[in-house]
């Protein structure tokens, strides 16, 4: 209640005629996101939620948290693995914690500042989205992104991503995609490459031991791409000290990557958030994994070389591909929006993540481009569906 009367207090500072009433935009996105506005409509029938978007941002906030917790554990563990140095769960939590804080400081910082001042010169609500591209944009780079290059990054993708398209709701492409397709088009040798993803310096932690020889940090998806193995049966994932991974490690996420896409099972945990709170299409995730499962299964009958023999699990559990089909690929805004749509939607998704991977060696990856790629065809899809509908009615009305 204090907190409450403190708002009401302040707020004719910033309505019309205050003294800081050019600051109204600011202080309606505290307001809001504090407490529900208690505005109703003065005409018409409308349906009203409790739940809006700014709690709706906040829910997949809360679902990022098993990823973005293992996360952190896993940029320590790499760390201390590569050193050779058997550390505490505490230490390497918090050498992974320091390492991962500041990229998050900075992409909230530029981005809201960003946000901020747009709806300042617009005169207009500050939009939420960001709130969650802000989280998701550090989880998706590698730890060793410099803190300017992710700046840059961040003011790129909300200007000419979101912005120039009419702001929050009206952008075609996900945002976060967005900043990852910059950074790794503009600055290729910071984003791939064998050192990128185990952070090795003592910066932050208890410091000790050396780099081992012949160190080597690609993720496993790298390592399968750059092999002269013959047969899958013959090849075997390593970690940065050359020790064999196992699918166990990959599920669980103990693997060299971005910060928040190693871990399978926290991302499925945050899936089952965002399914059980209706924030997520579980019929979009679903069909991702069909998607790709699919696809690998048809590339193992055909297998001519090694990355096509790779069974379906490890295309499903390494690199973004499961980070992407749970909170990329269901973002609300780029991906399609009717039922049968989200099921094409997603299943392309998957196909195309896992041919990239195969018939690209040069980006094993395959997920941001696979995304972004149905991001432009998702209004199609719900055009075709809509008009399919329209048709099949059209014709029982003839009848």
């Amino acid at each position: 209640m204090s907190l409450r009367k403190f708002l009401d207090n302040i707020k004719p500072n910033f309505e019309e005629g205050g003294k800081l009433h050019w600051l109204y935009s600011t202080y309606d996105a505290f307001e809001t996101f504090l407490y529900v506005p208690n505005h109703t409509s003065k005409s018409g029938v409308h349906i009203h939620d409790a739940r809006d978007s700014k709690r709706t941002m906040v829910i997949v906030i809360l679902a990022l948290i098993p990823a973005l917790l293992m996360g952190m554990y896993n940029v320590g563990y790499q760390h201390y693995l590569s050193i050779g140095v058997d550390a505490s769960f505490i230490q390497t939590f918090i050498y992974g914690l320091l390492g991962m804080l500041p990229h998050i400081v900075v992409s909230y910082v530029v981005g809201l500042g960003i946000e901020f001042a747009m709806a300042q010169i617009k005169k207009e609500e500050v939009a939420e989205g960001f709130l969650v591209s802000g989280m998701l944009i550090p989880m998706i780079v590698p730890i060793d992104t410099p803190l300017w290059m992710i700046a840059v990054a961040t003011a790129f993708s909300v200007i000419l991503a979101k912005e120039v398209f009419g702001g929050t709701g009206y952008n075609i492409f996900n945002v976060a995609l967005i900043a990852r397709a910059f950074l790794f088009f503009a600055y290729p040798s910071k984003m791939s490459g064998d050192q990128v993803w185990v952070r090795t310096d003592s910066t932050f932690g208890i410091g000790g031991g050396e780099v081992v020889d012949g160190l080597s940090g690609a993720t496993p998806l790298g390592q399968i791409a750059t092999s002269d193995v013959a047969s899958f049966s013959d090849f075997s994932f390593h970690s940065v000290t050359g020790e064999v991974l196992n699918l166990w490690d990959m599920f669980v996420g103990l693997i060299p990557g971005s910060m928040g896409e190693v871990s399978t099972l926290a991302i499925l945990l945050g899936a089952l958030i965002l399914i059980a709170t209706g924030v997520g299409s579980w019929k979009t995730m679903v069909s991702v994994f069909a998607g790709g499962a699919a696809t690998a299964l048809l590339l193992n009958a055909l297998a001519v070389n090694l990355i096509m023999e790779m069974p379906p699990l490890y295309h499903l559990f390494l690199g973004g591909f499961a980070f992407g089909a749970v909170f990329m690929a269901t973002d609300p805004v780029t991906s399609a929006r009717t039922e049968k749509g989200k099921w094409v939607f997603g299943f392309l998704i998957g196909v195309l993540a896992v041919l990239i991977r195969v018939f690209n060696p040069g980006y094993p990856e395959g997920m941001m481009l696979a995304i972004l790629f149905m991001n432009a065809f998702a209004p199609l899809i719900d055009f075709y569906v809509v008009d399919g509908n329209i048709k099949r009615r059209l014709k029982r009305a003839v009848k």
